[in-house]
């Protein structure tokens, strides 16, 4: 009030509502528009403000340069297309070796999904965002169409809550988890936290069945389980020869063998991972561009 006047508002006293108008938007902004499924058949799921950003050109490999996992790539190729069918499938944790093509086969299997005329979307989340994982799935829910929501590198640590938030789409709480999506993930931990972190919690405490139950039978809740080994010499040389053919490269046999092994001695390690990085440097050296497979 002003001048004395009761029941007056002064002019000062309208600019002060608008601020205060203003700060609560900020607080609690306007819902966002609904997103435009048909703008791409992949998404990136962000927070802050909630979105689903589209990805034109999704990087992957072709299904057939996978080599060495022949039976986790039939088998989830197979569930993929049941879902993608509209028939009964299961979530699926895809567990193992770093390196051996977990996230390619993902990927892959989704883009030969697609390339069949099958309709599915893929939408990544990444596992810092799970505690918007009930807003992401309002959204995919009202979608017309099916999706399979990926979050790749999935672990959790002794005081990570993250894992509470996954439940709504593994066990779909009171809702239920929506008709049209199906949850794939990647981990290098098979029960999704480290075997040294189960050991000392069953050790430490004072009901040790009950202080690690919740978070290990967590992946006891995924309906497939595939595993993925390190690979053998072979398997590593097949894989290069793989990606020799698919591209067109044609290189000397004994040489191509020899500066393979050398490359997978160098790096300590063999994996359809140090595969692809050895045929990028071949190619390079032999002036050929890998284009969209470039990664």
């Amino acid at each position: 009030m002003r001048d004395g006047a009761p029941g007056r508002a002064g002019p000062d006293d309208g600019a002060a509502l608008e601020r205060i108008a203003a700060a609560l938007e900020r607080l609690a902004p306007a819902p966002q528009p609904a997103p435009d499924f048909g703008a791409a058949d992949a998404f990136v799921w962000h927070t802050a403000p909630d979105r689903l950003e589209p990805v034109p050109v999704v990087s992957r490999v072709d299904l057939s340069l996978l080599v060495g996992i022949d039976r986790s790539r039939d088998t989830l190729l197979a569930n993929t297309r049941q879902f993608a069918r509209g028939l009964p499938a299961n979530n699926a944790l895809l567990w193992g070796a770093r390196g051996m093509g977990k996230s390619s086969l993902v990927k892959a299997v989704h883009g030969a999904v697609v390339a069949e005329g099958l309709p599915l979307g893929i939408v990544e989340l990444q596992r810092e965002d799970l505690p918007s994982l009930s807003r992401l799935l309002a959204h995919l829910r009202a979608a017309p169409h099916r999706f399979l929501l990926f979050c790749d590198d999935l672990s959790f640590s002794h005081d990570d809550q993250h894992y509470k938030s996954l439940k709504a789409v593994l066990d779909g709480g009171i809702e239920g988890r929506p008709e049209n999506v199906l949850f794939y993930a990647t981990s290098n931990r098979r029960h999704l936290m480290p075997r040294d972190m189960i050991e000392n919690e069953r050790g430490s405490a004072i009901t040790p069945s009950e202080s690690t139950e919740e978070k290990v039978s967590l992946s006891d809740r995924f309906g497939l389980w595939l595993g993925f080994h390190p690979c053998s010499q072979d398997e590593y040389l097949a894989m290069i020869d793989g990606y020799c053919s698919a591209f067109g490269l044609a290189v000397d046999a004994g040489i191509l063998r020899a500066e393979a092994i050398e490359w997978q001695a160098t790096r300590g390690a063999r994996s359809g991972r140090v595969a692809w990085q050895f045929f990028t440097d071949l190619a390079g050296r032999h002036g050929l561009s890998l284009g969209a497979a470039e990664r």
